[in-house]
């Protein structure tokens, strides 16, 4: 559960690993390898066994790829792993590309030798993705080769064994719908649009229509496995034998039969002639081709679960407000620790984020962070996706801001909040930028819209204040977030970038607004909300969507200017800090509670 400070890879891991991958290559007549850092169910968070890019190059970045030829090896990393991906491999053993789309593409159609074969894992890389490759490759004459083993995992010799944590119910007190009706209603969907099969491979979609959780990956409880669910509302569960227990196969019903993962492949290949429905953003390329071998009709599409999951019914809005009550009063005393140790200048990042899980651990509810905490002093909080490690572990001091960004899982809900805080005394700038980010993020917190309306269509008005005074910043405002599941979960999410998504009632969305003056701080100020059914407003002609907010801890006073802030918004923010001390205040007392007095008086 607790958190831990990266101090896998490192260049001298790419260097013993090069080798043995080369070897392997030269044995099965390849000329490289394509290592992509996704594993088989397309995680965020990976098992330990499935890290074959931080095993193959040293890099444990969450975002990369990389090429390793016979006599090259190319790593490729988005810009928030630049410093990271240089740090952690040899420079007389890796070229460096920036991981941006059409990197991969690129590479392969100008810098791979004409007529080469290049092995991939079928498993690892989407059927969209492969297929830009092959398109690139092919005017070379390049040779793209689906292997049946994949060479790391026969040179990795002490490769970590692959997850067994048990599958467990996830009770209908938190679920509020049971599997079987789940079943049902998709069921009755791919009736009427002529599906016979549905192919779900995401872990979230199986936890989330079975109403089971697992443990097979850090920070999200989830169960590794497959499903194929019938247009009559029957299923087949694909997950290692040794995570079932009477208990489940008794919560799962006669309806759901359970089988090894490898039957998965056996039982698409028995899918002839069916319709069968696929989402190549989750499924691999492998699957595809299993069912085209099969002679399914396949039908490519966004997997039948993702929107459903993402519409909390009213027992999970309910569960999470409570898990976020809950956690609101675990970071009222992290603050009021805060306020009192950093000014002695001994804190360091690590110290504050093994602070903040005691607290939350403290609650006694506390399943495991949701995602490893931000916690940036000073420059590293100009870092958007920083993660402190023993090297880069920065001292927190007077005069400074401090951004941390942390999340929480709970059986009733997921939680992730950001708040930025100052030692000492800030700059006018530092009170100025933070007033014109909590600008935006009242804007995005007010807003009522229409149904129908997309997340890029409110992305500005997080932005405004900022743009005003010609500053911006180079994140999403707003990314979805599951139910005792993943803190990041789609489809839905507000950012500049183009999304189809309507916001419906009753999805979880962030709302966090920021800026970074590299070298020198960050700011970030981030709740969870949720999308309230349509209303009439007085005098107006349509109804309403709207946001409801979630998380609950103050917002630092010391770093608003009041007169930046529009009647409106002073009376949005002085209303949130009465809630805030209304259902916080009664959970804590002493010293932390004086505190929570002062941190959420009028402004």
């Amino acid at each position: 559960m607790f958190q831990t400070f990266d101090t896998r890879g490192g260049p001298a891991q790419g260097r013993k690993a090069l080798p043995l991958i080369r070897e392997a290559l030269l044995a099965q007549g390849l000329d490289g390898l394509f290592v992509p850092h996704e594993d088989e169910w397309q995680n965020e968070y990976l098992p330990e066994c499935a890290e074959r890019l931080a095993w193959a190059t040293g890099f444990t970045g969450s975002a990369g790829a990389a090429f390793i030829m016979a006599d090259s090896a190319h790593l490729f990393a988005d810009g928030r792993y630049t410093l990271q991906a240089r740090t952690q491999t040899d420079p007389d053993l890796f070229t460096h590309h920036n991981f941006v789309a059409g990197a991969l593409s690129g590479f392969l159609a100008s810098e791979v030798p004409a007529g080469s074969r290049i092995g991939y894992d079928s498993r690892l890389v989407s059927p969209d993705v492969l297929a830009r490759l092959k398109a690139a490759a092919a005017p070379r004459q390049i040779q793209l080769v689906a292997l049946a083993a994949n060479p790391i995992d026969q040179v990795w010799a002490d490769r970590p064994p692959a997850p067994r944590a048990r599958i467990v119910a996830h009770a209908h007190e938190f679920a509020g719908e049971s599997s079987s009706s789940k079943r049902s209603s998709l069921a009755e969907q791919m009736r009427a649009t002529g599906l016979d099969v549905a192919v779900l491979t995401s872990p979230a979609s199986l936890a989330w229509l079975f109403n089971i959780r697992g443990g097979d990956v850090t920070r999200t409880p989830l169960p590794l496995g497959q499903a194929l669910l019938r247009a009559d509302g029957t299923a087949m569960l694909f997950v290692d034998p040794a995570k079932v227990t009477p208990e489940l196969l008794g919560h799962l019903g006669n309806d759901v039969t359970v089988a090894g993962e490898p039957a998965f492949l056996q039982a698409l290949g028995g899918l002839t002639d069916q319709a069968v429905t696929a989402d190549p953003a989750l499924s691999s390329a492998g699957v595809f081709e299993a069912l085209e071998a099969a002679g399914a009709q396949v039908h490519r599409g966004m997997d039948i679960t993702t929107l459903p999951r993402a519409r909390k019914n009213p027992t999970e809005i309910a569960g999470t407000q409570r898990a976020h009550v809950r956690d609101g009063a675990a970071l009222a005393r992290f603050l009021h620790w805060f306020d009192v140790e950093a000014p002695k200048g001994v804190l360091t990042e690590i110290d504050v984020c093994v602070a903040l899980e005691g607290f939350r651990r403290d609650t006694g509810a506390l399943r495991d962070l949701s995602f490893d905490s931000i916690s940036g002093a000073g420059a590293n909080g100009a870092i958007v996706h920083y993660r402190v490690t023993e090297d880069t572990n920065a001292r927190v001091e007077p005069g400074n801001l401090f951004l941390i960004d942390s999340g929480a899982q709970y059986l009733d809900g997921t939680t992730d909040v950001t708040r930025t805080m100052v030692v000492g005394t800030p700059t006018d700038e530092m009170r100025d930028r933070f007033t014109r980010v909590l600008k935006g993020h009242i804007s995005l917190s007010m807003v009522r819209f229409p149904p129908g309306t997309t997340g890029p269509a409110l992305d500005a008005l997080a932005r405004m204040a900022l743009w005003q005074a010609g500053l911006d910043y180079d994140h999403g405002t707003g990314h979805g977030v599951g139910s005792y599941l993943g803190v990041h979960e789609g489809p839905q999410r507000i950012a500049k970038v183009q999304n189809d998504i309507a916001l419906e009632t009753g999805m979880i969305v962030s709302n966090e607004p920021g800026y970074y003056k590299t070298g020198a701080y960050g700011i970030r100020i981030e709740n969870l909300q949720y999308v309230t059914a349509p209303t009439p407003i007085e005098g107006g002609e349509r109804d309403m969507h709207g946001f409801a907010t979630l998380t609950l801890a103050p917002i630092d006073r010391r770093l608003i200017v009041k007169d930046l802030l529009s009647a409106a918004e002073l009376d949005w923010l002085n209303t949130y800090h009465a809630r805030v001390l209304a259902e916080i205040g009664p959970r804590i007392d002493g010293p932390a509670h004086a505190w929570l007095v002062a941190a959420t008086a009028l402004i």
